[in-house]
């Protein structure tokens, strides 16, 4: 579909009037944001700025990991603040944007309100507590939705806010090749003239650290091949964003048509799931894989879980990544048997050599 600015246009004036006189609020991004949540974080701000005057606040839960993703919070002065830096008693309106209550997702206790729920993934029962409820599951990107509000409350968009937004739905959307629908690519193409390039050059090369590479070489050497699914573990990690960065590599394997990797980040496992099929939808898969043990959303080919509170050792996340593996090819349908990996014993003394 193209740009909805009637619906988005009606929804946003009744929030802001809504939000008019109530305080002080907050706006609250996923765990270790990624662009698109930060993005949309960015513009919701900017238009509570414009249009009621109100400084609303950014916060995160987790960290800012990925290079790419530092890199923007830096060159696009991007103001966000984790969580547990801030006095939430403060604060008489509490906004959501690219998460849901209770997803498991996002640091925000759950037994305070949520008044605003913006989202692109699967609603959750949890948002039917909350008074405004935009969620847009064919939309590949929040900030899709947020550059809907801003084009329709006609609030200008400077090159710094066109860059971020610009950024969050290529990356989202791995430049429109990905769970993308029409009001993605017009938002994409009225953004791109506006934006900074050198800035956006800084962002996609931004230099990282050497441990970098490691994650390459543990998600290659660990990597088991089932029926076309491609399992693979980074056991205890840097950042947890990495995991999904393997898991978008690793899909490149001829031949495989899902992929499931995973992490352990402060005595928690980080999942995340990558398919091609259009047959198997990621977020539901994965929330049968994590029954019981997490929790875990996501699209159609793509999905995230969490796994909390691991005991300590290589034993234990082992064990787990047997479980999951098990989980999701009885899912599939898939067989355990005459499992592969990725490198042959000869490939990877090669590889050594």
């Amino acid at each position: 579909m193209p740009l909805d600015l009637t619906r988005s246009r009606e929804f946003s004036a009744k929030v802001i009037d809504w939000i008019r006189g109530k305080g002080r609020v907050l706006i609250m991004a996923h765990d270790n944001p990624d662009p698109d949540s930060l993005a949309a974080a960015t513009a919701l701000r900017h238009l509570l700025q414009v249009t009621l005057g109100i400084e609303a606040t950014v916060a995160f839960g987790g960290i800012i990991g990925r290079g790419e993703n530092r890199q923007m919070v830096k060159e696009l002065e991007i103001k966000a603040f984790p969580i547990h830096t801030l006095d939430l008693n403060q604060f008489n309106v509490v906004c959501m944007v690219d998460t849901q209550p209770g997803t498991g997702n996002n640091s925000f206790p759950a037994d305070r309100p949520v008044h605003l729920v913006i989202d692109h993934h699967p609603p959750r029962a949890t948002c039917d507590a909350c008074p405004w409820v935009d969620i847009r599951e064919d939309y590949g990107a929040s900030a899709t939705i947020l550059y809907e509000y801003l084009v329709a409350q006609k609030v200008s968009i400077g090159t710094k806010l066109a860059t971020i937004l610009f950024y969050a739905i290529k990356s989202e959307t791995q430049d429109l090749g990905r769970e993308w629908c029409r009001a993605d690519r017009e938002a994409y193409l009225q953004l791109l003239p506006l934006v900074n390039n050198r800035i956006l050059f800084n962002i996609t090369q931004s230099k990282v650290p050497r441990e970098y590479f490691s994650a390459f070489n543990k998600a290659i050497s660990t990597a088991v091949i089932y029926d076309g699914v491609l399992v693979f573990n980074l056991f205890d990690i840097h950042h947890p964003d990495i995991v999904a960065e393997m898991a978008d590599f690793l899909m490149r394997t001829e031949g495989i048509d899902v992929v499931l990797g995973m992490g352990c980040y402060n005595g928690d496992a980080v999942l995340s799931f990558r398919t091609l099929s259009h047959e198997i939808y990621a977020g539901e898969v994965m929330r049968a894989v994590v029954e019981g043990l997490g929790t875990a959303g996501g699209h159609g080919m793509i999905a995230g879980g969490q796994v909390p509170g691991l005991a300590k050792g290589r034993q234990v996340q082992e064990q787990l990544a047997h479980t999951l593996t098990r989980r999701l090819l009885e899912r599939l349908g898939r067989s355990l048997d005459a499992p592969v990996p990725l490198l042959s014993s000869s490939e990877e003394d090669a590889a050594d050599s």
